[in-house]
Order: C-alpha cells, then sequence, then structure tokens
C-alpha cells in the first residue's frame, strides 16, 4: 500500500514561473487523502527559501521541512565531515553556504549549475583544488534541463563529467540519483521506501534512481523535460506513464484503493 509520495518540482509541478495546470488542486488531493508529501527537487539554481517563496506564490503551502534539496544536502554533507566549500554553484544558491564554519579537515569542491560561471577560469580554479586533494561534491549530475525558452540546455552534469575526467576523481552525488537523497526525505516521515512513490518527468534521475532506492513505485509524467520514448530508455523502467500531475495522482489514488 501506497504510504507517501516524493514530488519533483520543476516540470511536475511548475514550467518556469507558472504552476502546471491543476498541479495545486493535485497536492490539495493527496493532502485529503492523509499521503504524507515531500518534495524532492534537484534545483540548484534556487534557494531553500526562494523556492518556498515561489510554491507559496503559485498557491501550494510547502514547509521547509517538506522541501529537500542538493544544497542541504551538501550543507550537511560539509558540516559533518568538518570541510571548507570551494563553491562552484550558480549566484543565486551563495546563500545556503554562506553560515558553514571553516572546515578543518580540507576541503571539497561542490559543483551545481553554475551557469554563465561555468568558464575557463572558474572550472580550472576546481580542478586545481581537486589535484590538490580535494573531494568532489555534486549537487545534481543532470544532463540537462528545460530552460526559460522551452528548448533544453546544458545542466551541471556535464562539468562534473568533466572535472571527474580531468582530476581521475569520482565525484560524490548529494541529490537525485542517489538512493540516500530519496531515503532521507522519507526518514523524516518516516516510511518504508517499498511503500512509497516518486512522481518526476526525467525518467533517469527522477524515476531510475528513486526505483534503484528500493521505492516501491514511481511515475513518469509527460510534461517538463519529458521527451517521447522516454519511459523505455532508461532502467528501471517507470511503474507506470501519466499525462501529467493530476493524471499522476489519480493513478496513485486508485492504487491505494485497490482499484488499478
Amino acid at each position: 500500500m501506497i504510504s507517501a509520495v516524493l514530488l519533483d518540482l520543476a516540470g511536475v509541478i511548475y514550467d518556469g514561473a507558472e504552476a502546471l495546470p491543476g498541479a495545486a488542486e493535485a497536492v490539495a488531493r493527496l493532502r485529503g487523502a492523509g499521503l504524507p508529501i515531500r518534495f524532492v527537487s534537484n534545483t540548484t539554481r534556487s534557494s531553500k527559501p526562494s523556492i518556498l517563496a515561489k510554491l507559496e506564490r503559485l498557491g501550494l503551502a510547502v514547509t521547509g521541512d517538506e522541501l529537500f534539496t542538493p544544497a542541504a544536502a551538501a550543507c550537511n554533507w560539509l558540516r559533518e565531515r568538518g570541510r571548507s566549500a570551494h563553491l562552484l554553484v550558480h549566484s543565486d544558491l551563495l546563500s545556503e553556504f554562506q553560515h558553514l564554519p571553516a572546515g578543518s579537515r580540507g576541503t571539497a569542491v561542490v559543483v551545481g549549475d553554475a551557469g554563465d560561471a561555468f568558464d575557463y577560469r572558474s572550472l580550472n580554479d576546481a580542478f586545481r583544488q581537486l589535484v590538490d586533494g580535494a573531494e568532489l561534491l555534486a549537487l545534481a549530475p543532470k544532463r540537462s534541463f528545460r530552460d526559460a525558452d522551452g528548448r533544453l540546455s546544458l545542466d551541471a552534469g556535464a562539468f562534473v563529467a568533466a572535472l571527474e575526467f580531468a582530476s581521475q576523481k569520482k565525484a560524490i552525488v548529494l541529490g537525485k540519483p542517489a538512493p540516500g537523497f530519496f531515503r532521507s526525505a522519507l526518514a523524516t516521515i518516516p516510511c518504508p521506501a517499498a511503500a512509497a512513490v516518486m512522481v518526476g518527468d526525467d525518467a533517469e534521475t527522477d524515476v531510475a534512481g528513486a526505483l534503484s532506492a528500493g521505492l516501491g513505485h514511481a511515475l513518469l509524467v509527460r510534461t517538463g523535460k519529458y521527451r517521447a520514448g522516454d519511459e523505455a530508455r532508461f532502467s528501471p523502467q517507470p511503474t507506470a506513464t501519466a499525462g501529467d500531475i493530476v493524471a499522476a495522482v489519480e493513478w496513485i489514488l486508485a492504487e491505494r484503493s485497490g482499484a488499478t
């Protein structure tokens, strides 16, 4: 039986500055059915407070405890291990790291979607930190994202791969599809992975990542960055494919009631 729901944000709940049709109502239906929700986003261009403010503008009341981001996971990782951060992230994300204490056990290069800050100098600075002994943290190794103009743009994954190649170091992934990211969200409910369902528009990081982490179900929506054929492109394949978040919620509630 489904006991909790993990929802992606970009491409599932909203597209750019606008909520997707029926998204707020679909989330309200899940809450009305008594299903705990956690929002698990791989965005690395926006701080947690700005994401929460955006959701409020779109008519969704989400608490900080319900929202999980790779930047928050990175801060926890750095604190626990006493590392200082060498940041290669978007300027809008810098505030997430400003209260970290200085580390006494070395440095970690933290890579997110830095946008225009991805240039030779910044990448070479990060590379030099790595060859001098720093660890490499990837906030989210996504290949692409749907940009404001409606087309796909390069995401941080390509730059993480370049740093891995040059430094001969393997990145530690903190966001999706890292199993620990899904499990840390479920641990706050708490809910066993097998009783949870993930809804996302990325067949690789959202869907295959969730199923590989042990979630019982993962639904792929045909909105956001979805492209025809994505449902068969990665393994494990989706439990089901839905037209949008509204249809995904219909599937979840039917599955929970035993009607499917």
